[in-house]
């Protein structure tokens, strides 16, 4: 026992950095984040305010930009909670039980993270399209998808399903079944189970996963691009109302509606990082 101490504090000492190390990585990434992270979003709130606050209340007040960020907020807030439902389900059922074309499932859950999104977006036209293979049918029954509120809200469920269960699966398999079989030889139901034992068990990686798909439902441009047919104050989410006004040259009100996106993102990394440091005990007793 003596002899394997010391060898054991000394490889504990060789792992640790100098403190000539730790301050030139630490400089390194403060860098990066400020060349790559807080300059960029700088530059969009300066453009956007250059010709005065003036100028850009009249650029977020435009009736068509109105439109674009209240087609944004109806597409993720369809999106998110229905991914949520997914999320659990799917993560419940691959961490919890052994089935047949489990594999099957968990490559499915990846494939938004493989496949552009431009690519989603044309699946969509081949089935839903005026000339797809479900259009004539939709035509018939005077539903309409593609170019309309119903075509976005789906391509933006396909690029944004990953998340919540990508964030759920590795903690449910960590956690394992011991405290659900528990919970149901003292006579608990499924449904018992799931909001007293699994759901307190998971809110936390749960939370980060609604919060990353509702980043992403809110920043989705190609394949929301490709289904929306780009009708401004109908099909226009907020980034494509930007693409719009920056490809006219109206850099202000292009900037204007980016600095929406981008205080949304903001907002988003703020409560984040609260609920960490509110609850950074119970986050940090969380198996990853």
């Amino acid at each position: 026992m003596a002899l394997g101490k010391p060898r054991k504090e000394a490889r504990v000492a060789s792992l640790t950095e100098s403190p000539a190390m730790r301050a030139g990585l630490i400089g390194l990434a403060l860098v990066f984040i400020l060349a790559f992270i807080v300059l960029p979003l700088l530059a969009v709130f300066t453009e956007a305010l250059r010709n005065g606050f003036g100028a850009y209340l009249t650029a977020i007040e435009d009736p068509v930009a109105l439109a674009a960020v209240k087609l944004t907020f109806i597409a993720a807030g369809i999106s998110v909670p229905l991914n949520l439902v997914f999320g659990i389900a799917a993560s419940w059922a691959i961490a919890k039980f052994d089935f047949r074309g489990k594999s099957v499932l968990i490559t499915f859950i990846d494939l938004p993270f493989s496949v552009s999104p431009v690519i989603a977006g044309l699946i969509y036209m081949l089935l839903f399209g005026a000339q797809g293979l479900m259009g004539p049918f939709l035509q018939s029954m005077d539903v309409q998808i593609i170019f309309a509120v119903p075509g976005i809200v789906l391509a933006t469920i396909f690029v944004t399903f990953p998340f919540v269960a990508r964030e759920l699966i590795p903690l449910m398999q960590e956690q394992g079944t011991e405290e659900e079989e528990a919970a149901r030889s003292l006579g608990a139901s499924g449904w018992q189970t799931f909001w007293r034992v699994t759901l307190p068990n998971i809110k936390w990686g749960l939370l980060y996963g609604v919060l990353l798909c509702n980043a992403r439902a809110m920043g989705e441009f190609g394949a929301v691009s490709v289904v929306s047919g780009h009708i401004r104050g109908m099909t226009n989410t907020m980034p494509l109302h930007v693409e719009i006004l920056y490809n006219e040259y109206n850099m202000v009100a292009a900037f204007a509606v980016a600095s929406l996106l981008a205080s949304l993102a903001v907002v988003t990394l703020i409560a984040k990082g609260i609920l960490e440091w509110r609850y950074e005990h119970e986050l940090a007793a969380i198996p990853r």
